[in-house]
């Protein structure tokens, strides 16, 4: 009677919090999601009001004006892939197979959640691999209606038309550059319907997969990380190591299932479902209940590991392989600088002159966590003394290196170009601020929360001028014989 109790209330605390409002569901693992963690628990000022800006004060003002800004964004919210929902599904039948008579040693309370579990509805169907759901759109809407406010003469309504977008080649990429024209169109014509993204001004985001997904074009990348089936040793060995081992075992008592029926990644599955309906719909899952903030922070440092060999400092490849996306970047910012310094000198004589805007104010463009954190390293950000690895759990509790914080949902990585009418010498004109989620991102090489645009070009002028990504990315060449005819 105690064990169906508890299954009955179980059940029912589940199907409660399908009708929690959604602005009150949160989850103590929440901090411990990784890439799946939602935007508003890395800016959780947001959860009250999605829509208003969070000036951060150290932002510029007053005499410098900013000309231009550069945004890379990761897409929005998601669902899962169709590799996830196998493994979930995978997962979800293991529980439906136990049985409702299954009467194994254990407490009430683990037979009932295995049971709420069981019964939890899988809703997760193979089409949505990894396509934007509507909280993803929601995301991307309310971001542009956020720097639409905090960057207003940018963002003026006569600057539409000379938007910039670039998107990756993926649907959730494309449809998060929709969404946050549409987000742009309700700020300009509050009430109104936006037309289709084609019928706009600035038309749809141009694909340029070269940029947004450099790491599928570099022949380097791709051998030597990965198709590489040694490259991701310390996540391997993580998975077999003590810390994972001990969440298998307790897992495996909580859902009555037997330990060898489990492995790390149905594990790490059954995480990010809780992520995944807390992202999505808003709701807090059984799937949540079967891990406390330990095992959350286990499983962190094993998502944290994938990315930092794969997409980080792991290999040095895994940035280098991005210059041509941050070149890209101080292109733009060279030619709104030569267009304001060219406009300066036409119109110096002149008394009455307005300040005329430059062909590209806003440049968007939209990837991947795939696209932002090997341009974080490539700038030197988030880098820990010590290298993360499988055996070192323990002494990167306060690492740096942490992907949720770095590159949630809707992530962005803003460049913003300043022109300062009172400069005392040319040097001072131009400066430039980095923001990491709205929030300004001090520099790595000096912790300023300014440079002068000379400084910072000065100080990233090794890959500016000498990464070439052609060079970076070639095999080294075998020396072999070849069987020539």
């Amino acid at each position: 009677p105690t064990a169906a109790l508890a299954a009955a209330l179980l059940s029912s605390l589940a199907r409660c919090s399908l009708q929690e409002p959604k602005d009150q569901v949160a989850s103590a693992l929440s901090p411990y999601f990784g890439t799946k963690t939602r935007y508003e628990d890395v800016n959780p000022g947001l959860l009250s009001d999605p829509e208003a800006p969070q000036r951060d004060p150290e932002l510029l003002e007053g005499s410098c004006t900013p000309v231009q800004l550069v945004a890379l964004i990761r897409h929005g919210t998601r669902y899962p892939t169709a590799k996830q929902i196998r493994k979930l599904r995978q997962l979800h039948g293991m529980l439906q197979a136990r049985g409702p008579g299954d009467d194994r040693p254990g407490n009430a309370s683990d037979r009932g959640l295995g049971a709420a579990l069981a019964d939890w509805p899988l809703w997760y169907a193979d089409w949505m691999d990894g396509q934007l759901v509507e909280k993803g759109r929601q995301d991307m809407r309310q971001l542009a209606l956020r720097l639409a406010s905090l960057f207003p003469a940018l963002f003026s309504r006569e600057n539409y038309s000379r938007l910039r977008l670039i998107t990756s080649s993926k649907h959730r990429c494309v449809d998060s550059g929709a969404a946050f024209l549409r987000g742009l169109w309700e700020h300009y014509h509050p009430g109104l319907s936006p037309p289709d993204v084609s019928d706009m001004e600035c038309g749809p985001p141009s694909i340029n997969d070269k940029l947004m997904r450099f790491f599928d074009h570099c022949k380097k990348f791709l051998t030597e990380v990965e198709r590489n089936a040694t490259a991701l040793y310390h996540v391997e060995a993580f998975k077999t190591g003590p810390e994972m081992q001990s969440i298998l075992k307790k897992v495996a008592a909580v859902l009555q299932v037997p330990v060898n029926n489990l492995n790390a990644d149905l594990i790490q599955v059954a995480f990010f479902t809780c992520s995944f309906d807390l992202a999505i719909r808003g709701v807090k899952s059984p799937w949540c209940d079967v891990f406390d903030i330990d095992d959350a922070k286990v499983l962190e440092y094993l998502n944290d590991l994938k990315q930092y060999w794969k997409r980080g400092y792991g290999y040095t490849i895994n940035s280098r392989s991005s210059c041509t996306l941050f070149q890209d970047i101080f292109q733009h910012l060279d030619k709104a600088v030569e267009e304001k310094q060219s406009t300066r000198h036409q119109t110096q004589n002149l008394e009455h002159t307005k300040s005329q805007p430059v062909s590209s104010p806003i440049v968007l463009q939209f990837g991947h966590a795939e696209t932002l954190l090997p341009l974080l390293s490539l700038m030197g950000y988030f880098k820990d003394k010590e290298p993360l690895t499988a055996y070192n759990y323990k002494e990167q509790i306060h690492r740096k290196f942490r992907s949720g914080h770095i590159v949630p949902y809707a992530s962005n990585l803003i460049f913003v170009l300043y022109h300062c009418e009172n400069a005392k010498t040319p040097q001072e004109e131009f400066q430039v601020q980095i923001l990491l989620n709205e929030k300004v991102l001090p520099l790595a090489h000096s912790q300023e929360t300014v440079s002068l645009y000379e400084d910072l070009k000065n100080h990233y002028k090794d890959i500016l001028q000498s990464c070439q990504t052609s060079e970076e990315c070639e095999l080294p060449k075998v020396n072999s014989t070849s069987d020539e005819l």
